[in-house]
């Protein structure tokens, strides 16, 4: 199963491309989109929306995890953050692909074991997960590569717990 993994931003937006086989994970593409200086919002969101549909015409993921929006202490900055968000889980929506999200705490928790590690720590688990060397890697890079990996050991779990719940009714 091939999962994408998105680590929104608004002017930077990381993105981590990964292949389950079995218990086994490997990383296929990774990197990040970068807006250009001096472009207005709306030019920002058009191009981060064109370059997730590439992004999406070449891997063909099965699924795509996003990182949850958390409080931030700049108002101004979650509404933008927010914004972007919702460009990306338009095309998301768009192309019919199913969307898991998870808190940046879920995210560190299953890739560390500790929901309050810091982006060093989730960086080196990263390294060691996909045998690669992340000093390589830009952080947004890093991020998503941790949110796809998040995606792809919860998924059976998540599956699991909605026949459950859909059993229940």
């Amino acid at each position: 199963m091939r999962i994408l993994g998105l680590d929104p931003g608004s002017v930077h937006t990381g993105y981590g491309v990964v292949e389950k086989e079995g218990s086994r994970v490997r990383k296929l593409d990774c990197g990040r989109f970068t807006c250009r200086k001096g472009m207005e919002l709306a030019e920002r969101l058009g191009f981060l929306a064109e370059r997730l549909e590439a992004l999406i015409e070449r891997w063909q993921p099965e699924g795509v995890v996003l990182e949850a929006l958390f409080h931030g202490r700049n108002t101004r900055s979650l509404i933008v953050l927010a914004q972007a968000r919702g460009a990306l889980l338009a095309v998301l929506a768009r192309k019919g692909l199913e969307i898991r999200e998870y808190s940046p705490a879920e995210v560190k928790s299953a890739v560390t074991g500790n929901g309050r590690a810091a982006k060093p720590q989730v960086a080196r688990m990263v390294g060691l997960l996909l045998g690669l060397d992340t000093a390589e890697l830009t952080a947004d890079a890093t991020d998503a590569l941790a949110v796809a990996l998040c995606g792809a050991q919860r998924r059976r779990m998540d599956r699991l717990r909605s026949e459950v719940g859909s059993s229940r009714d």
